[in-house]
């Protein structure tokens, strides 16, 4: 329980719904897969394909910037969409 202060902002602030489960799976793969993708240094730690010169593993880590990125803002769509089409209330 909180402060009475806490308590109004509660009751007075914008209610948003939950996100589905299969939503929740999709943002939480999305999140998930640059991490991943990372981790799991020995499936990129090589010399080739070489890309402009540069080794396989420097230009793998630069190419998951973006797609990073790319996942991140997807994820981030996806919530706020969800969001927005629910009107922020319950």
């Amino acid at each position: 329980m909180g402060t009475p202060a806490e308590e109004d902002s509660n009751v007075n602030g914008p209610a948003h719904r939950n996100l589905p489960t299969p939503m929740i799976v999709v943002v939480g793969v999305l999140l998930a897969l640059p991490v991943v993708a990372l981790l799991w240094v020995s499936s990129y730690a090589k010399d080739t394909p070489r890309l402009w010169g540069f080794p396989f593993f420097y230009w793998y880590q630069l190419l998951w910037v973006f797609l990073a990125a790319i996942c991140t803002s997807l994820a981030y769509r996806i919530v706020m969409g969800h969001t927005r089409r629910d009107g922020g209330q319950k």
